[in-house]
């Protein structure tokens, strides 16, 4: 028997397992709510903001790569040679390379560019805002996905269409606007989805280079507060609750830009 005061093997791994439950989380429900409260004793408030940056980021990057991808769609089927080697190695660098490592080195290297050519040039050095850059870097990696998923759906429509503008002697920039955006819209709303909602995930990324934002946020709260499984689990509803409204607002969309064409179950 052991004597008292003293502990076996049993009740120090006991204890050693209450450590861990507590360092992940709080004591009681009343204790969670409070950390997660908008109030300022809590912080759901900083998480709601790191949110709330964290959508301006995805929103910006989007917009960006749908507009580079747009361009680097048509350069890849209508360009010269040029245009069209040129968009073929932007498109595969990026999709090459990952991620993580182009945002730090857009974003360091990128900035640092800049201010180089300004001095260069006379003007003073300027402080890029961290929105900004993180909206630039995010949306040039976006536009190189844009750009195929883009050019997929024009390739998927029928050339008939196409060859009727022309007979009509539609501009290009007629064409592109009357016929081809229309016409593309239900090609590639699919793919243009997913790449929302990985935008939405890769702003965690620019945690790294310290932008501060819904993944950062929550880093901060568990650090402060040692509930890491609370905070974390929080971020990753938060992070639910936006895929959940954008696959409703996307499947909505994607319904309207299908209207008037048979379904997929008419279809087979």
């Amino acid at each position: 028997m052991l004597a008292a005061g003293r502990e076996g093997p049993a009740d120090r791994a006991s204890n050693t397992g209450a450590t861990l439950i507590e360092s992940f989380l709080p004591a009681s429900a009343a204790g969670i709510i409070e950390l997660l409260s908008p109030a300022p004793v809590g912080w759901g408030g900083t998480l709601l903001v790191g949110l709330l940056h964290s959508l301006e980021i995805a929103v910006g990057a989007t917009i960006v790569g749908l507009l580079i991808g747009t361009w680097g769609a048509y350069g890849k089927l209508y360009g010269g040679p040029v245009v069209r080697d040129l968009f073929a190695v932007y498109t595969t660098v990026v999709r090459a390379v990952p991620e993580l490592v182009l945002i730090l080195l857009l974003y360091y290297a990128g900035t640092d560019l800049i201010n180089q050519v300004l001095t260069a040039m006379g003007y003073q050095r300027v402080d890029i805002s961290g929105l900004v850059a993180g909206i630039a870097v995010l949306g040039f990696v976006q536009g190189a996905y844009s750009t195929e998923v883009i050019r997929g759906a024009i390739l998927a429509i029928p050339q008939g269409q196409i060859e009727a503008a022309r007979a009509f002697g539609m501009s290009p920039g007629l064409l592109l606007r009357r016929i081809t955006l229309p016409a593309m819209l239900p090609f590639a709303i699919p793919g243009l989805a997913n790449l929302w909602l990985i935008a939405t995930k890769d702003t965690a990324l620019l945690a790294v280079v310290g932008f501060f934002e819904l993944t950062l946020a929550t880093r901060q709260a568990a650090g402060v507060t040692k509930a890491y499984l609370v905070f974390f689990l929080a971020a990753g509803v938060l992070y639910l609750c936006v895929t959940l409204v954008s696959n409703f607002l996307l499947g909505r969309a994607e319904k309207w830009a299908r209207r008037g064409m048979p379904s997929l179950k008419e279809a087979h």
